[in-house]
């Protein structure tokens, strides 16, 4: 049993970190479900087990999260912010700034992946309009996201696992978290600043632009999501659960006289949820047997602590980058001690701060790139380490040094 569960285990996670198995076309979400079928299958866990595994609260809060920003892309605010940045590009180093703070602001509240899907298209066509090398625009775009979401409990899927596990303070949270993401969205700017300094201004010639169409911008809609955000983050501030007032508001959201359920439900990331409950289980059926006991058992032998800031930190970043930062979550928050906030904070920190590292580091990276792919922009794996490992880790270190 002990070793069919570890064989589950390593090929679960060995394909998810891969992103794929050759010859099959399974992804990183197909991987997991069948990674949960056969803890079932193989009888680590039989039915009931498996579903009681999954942590309700937490695919409840992603859900309605969920549904609140499909309401933002879909009444055009996403356009309307992304259209209204472009007005800066004739001085390309405010430009920069402004695109990544916007991104960092928005992805602290809304999905960080959201933004980067809706703001890619429109500043890859308009920045190429005007020659302007759209590669440190883009890099500032992903990383901001990233980072920016962790400066609450609801910037990214991660952070939403921690705070309903470890029943964390909203505010608490974001007290401990903003420094940092702050300290790291400026030095990240500073470093793009200073690797592109010659390249900024730098003609891009290959552009192309394939025919899209964007959501017309509503006043009345926008406003409707952003009240629905701002009672949102009132009512997390309350004793009230969590996932019960974000789920009571997106079914608010649902009642529309011109939005169609369809249409909201739609944007609703099905596939991540599926991720999100298949690692449940799988993680449960290897914690049945006591495997991930053993191995921090062995860890700690060797003078690994979970209380030295510095040590989860660096370990939550080496899982992200081996098996994305989900998965690493996943794995870790076994052994965070319910009665220590401060690691479940560090590792909030350090699994999302670890995604720009490099392009495979979170799905923000992919959006961007394979979106701006579709303009004739080339972001390769080695001009995004050489942005990505500085920011990365100048940013782990603001962790270490503010928490540590």
């Amino acid at each position: 049993m002990e070793q069919l569960a570890l064989i589950v285990f390593l090929v679960t996670y060995a394909g998810v970190a891969i992103g794929g198995i050759p010859g099959l076309a399974l992804d990183r979400t197909g991987i997991a479900l069948l990674g949960a079928i056969a803890m079932v299958v193989a009888k680590v866990l039989n039915t009931r087990q498996a579903f009681d595994a999954i942590d309700t609260s937490t695919i409840l809060l992603l859900y309605a999260l969920m549904v609140i920003s499909a309401q933002f892309k879909l009444s055009g605010f996403y356009t309307r912010v992304a259209v209204r940045l472009t007005g800066l590009m004739a001085r390309p180093r405010l430009f920069l700034l402004a695109v990544m703070a916007a991104a960092g602001l928005l992805s602290a509240f809304l999905t960080n992946d959201i933004i980067c899907l809706a703001f890619t298209p429109i500043l890859c066509a308009a920045i190429l309009e005007v020659k302007l090398n759209p590669v440190p625009f883009l890099i500032g775009l992903a990383a901001a996201s990233n980072i920016g979401s962790a400066a609450t409990m609801i910037g990214n899927p991660q952070n939403m696992l921690l705070g309903q596990v470890g029943r964390l303070s909203f505010l608490d949270f974001s007290r401990f978290c903003l420094p940092p993401v702050l300290v790291s969205l400026a030095g990240a700017y500073g470093i793009l600043l200073w690797l592109y300094r010659k390249q900024l201004p730098a003609c891009h010639d290959n552009f192309r632009s394939p025919d899209r169409a964007y959501p017309a911008f509503s006043r009345h809609q926008t406003a409707k999501g952003l009240a629905v955000v701002l009672v949102l983050v009132a009512l997390f501030l309350t004793r009230l659960p969590r996932e019960l007032s974000a789920i009571a508001l997106a079914g608010f959201l649902l009642c529309s006289r011109r939005m169609k359920t369809r249409s909201l439900l739609g944007l609703v990331d099905w596939h991540l949820i599926t991720l999100f409950c298949s690692l449940f289980i799988v993680m449960a059926g290897v914690a049945a047997v006591r495997l991930p006991q053993h191995l921090m058992s062995g860890l700690a032998e060797q003078g690994l602590s979970l209380d030295r800031v510095w040590h989860l930190t660096g370990l939550s970043a080496l899982l992200s980058n081996l098996v994305s930062n989900v998965p690493a979550v996943m794995l870790l928050v076994k052994f965070l001690d319910p009665l220590q906030p401060l690691q479940w904070i560090v590792t909030a920190l350090a699994s999302t701060f670890a995604g720009n590292l490099i392009t495979i580091g979170s799905i923000a990276n992919l959006i961007v790139i394979e979106s701006a792919r579709e303009y004739g922009v080339r972001i390769r794996f080695g001009e995004h380490a050489r942005a990505g490992v500085p920011i990365t880790i100048f940013s782990l270190l603001t962790i270490v040094i503010w928490l540590g």
